[in-house]
């Protein structure tokens, strides 16, 4: 479980998250809003980036706040980013080697073994030897997921993993992912925009508008919210 409790954050006169509380339960959670409702600062926050003005927020009953940001990801707290953080000059295993070398501190002996365990979770039918630069979009996000899922996360944070990728690709995203708690026994928060996607990946969706928590529950529920209807079409009443 993973309990926030009125979290704010300031950036001189601009409020991205305005007293936010709410819980995520194990599994596959979502977390969507329109662009500039405060989901990647709420990612920056939680993995240790953004220091809130207020609050508190809890994992699996550890005080995450109170850690800086390298002890959390020894923790077990993983993420991705909007933008690409693979080395493209590095091979696939040394991409995930390296995520595995600083946040698996005790499994040194079974680095390799994690490595290449984390390569096929994700589905990437590549050598592992092979460059980074040299693969395809869809490849390229796969191993921003095996960097997140490698050895043994406890939380992980996918932001917009399927941004610009085709239907078929993304189905298969989404399967993965659906995987992860099951696997990986990770708590996983997923944002981004493909509706289809969060609705096939998460039971429990939270929705953002201007800092603000405006819905969580039931994804199915959450998605047929006036509110959040109102959010995304853009329409004058905001709540």
């Amino acid at each position: 479980m993973i309990e926030i409790s009125g979290l704010t954050v300031r950036f001189g006169g601009v409020t991205p998250l305005d007293d936010v509380s709410l819980e995520f339960p194990t599994g596959t959670c979502g977390l969507i809003g329109p662009n500039g409702a405060g989901k990647t600062t709420f990612f920056n926050v939680l993995s240790g980036f953004v220091t809130p003005a207020s609050g508190s927020v809890r994992a699996f009953g550890t005080n995450l706040l109170g850690m800086p940001n390298y002890q959390r990801a020894r923790w077990g707290l993983r993420r991705t980013f909007q933008t690409e953080q693979a080395i493209e000059a590095l091979s696939v295993f040394d991409n995930v080697a390296m995520v595995h070398e600083h946040c698996c501190q005790g499994r040194g002996s079974r680095r390799r073994e994690d490595v290449l365990d984390a390569i096929r979770f994700v589905g990437l039918d590549v050598e592992p030897g092979e460059k980074v630069g040299t693969l395809g979009a869809r490849d390229r996000r796969l191993v921003e997921v095996a960097r997140a899922v490698v050895g043994e996360p406890r939380v992980v944070l996918l932001d917009e993993p399927a941004a610009g990728l085709p239907e078929d690709e993304t189905r298969h995203l989404g399967q993965m992912i659906q995987r992860i708690p099951r696997n990986r026994g990770a708590l996983v928060i997923l944002v981004d925009h493909d509706m289809s996607l969060v609705s096939a990946c998460c039971e429990v969706t939270a929705v953002l508008d201007f800092g603000k928590l405006i819905a969580s529950g039931s994804t199915a529920e959450v998605l047929r919210n006036e509110h959040v209807v109102r959010a995304y079409l853009g329409t004058e009443e905001r709540l």
